[in-house]
């Protein structure tokens, strides 16, 4: 079994927002690939289904985007499963808007929900970063988080959920190079300044 983690927020106010990204992703997913009906669990909302015969599980947490790696921990420790099974899609500050990268290990890098995943599993976790740009100024950085997407922001945020959803398979049988690649493939992140991101 592998575990899918979005991080997000709970609630309707934060739908929208950029920090959300992550439970944009495995909504999308479920969608996708027929998932079961969403209902509550390990603090969290979660779904399973199978993905080319492999058996996974979504969850979006409700303990709000910084406590994330309780859901995590719970979970994993109910299936009896590791931090290598789990991975989680989450928004990056420090990827220009559109940019995927994927890893394993390192740091937080400031990112309170990756901070918890890590308190709570191990650096081990797979991470699907998603760019989606820095406001410029660190003080901006909180509402710019918790502000929605703009309209020229959902031209390339709306191809990169999809992408992500459709080369899942890769993700889950080939590993993170392999899915980030094919990602980027059928969703090119958009041209930026390179003197605002990288």
């Amino acid at each position: 079994m592998h575990i899918l983690i979005g991080q997000g927020n709970p609630g309707a106010k934060y739908a929208d927002n950029r920090h959300n990204l992550g439970f944009m992703i495995v909504d999308a997913i479920a969608v996708d690939y027929g998932f079961g009906p969403w209902r509550s669990k390990f603090s969290s909302r979660v779904c399973e289904g199978r993905v080319d015969g492999q058996k996974v599980l979504l969850i979006k947490p409700e303990t709000f985007y910084n406590e994330t790696g309780q859901a995590a921990q719970a979970a994993a420790s109910f299936y009896k499963l590791h931090a290598e099974d789990v991975s989680v899609f989450h928004d990056e500050i420090d990827l220009a808007p559109g940019r995927v990268r994927v890893k394993r290990g390192g740091g937080h890098s400031g990112n309170n929900g990756i901070r918890s995943m890590i308190a709570h599993l191990s650096a081990d976790i797979r991470r699907i970063r998603l760019g989606i740009g820095h406001p410029g100024d660190k003080s901006q950085v909180m509402p710019y988080v918790l502000s929605a997407f703009s309209k020229a922001d959902q031209a390339w945020r709306d191809p990169l959920i999809d992408a992500c959803a459709r080369a899942l398979p890769l993700l889950l049988s080939e590993g993170g190079e392999r899915y980030q690649t094919e990602v980027l493939r059928l969703a090119p992140a958009p041209k930026h300044d390179p003197k605002q991101n990288r």
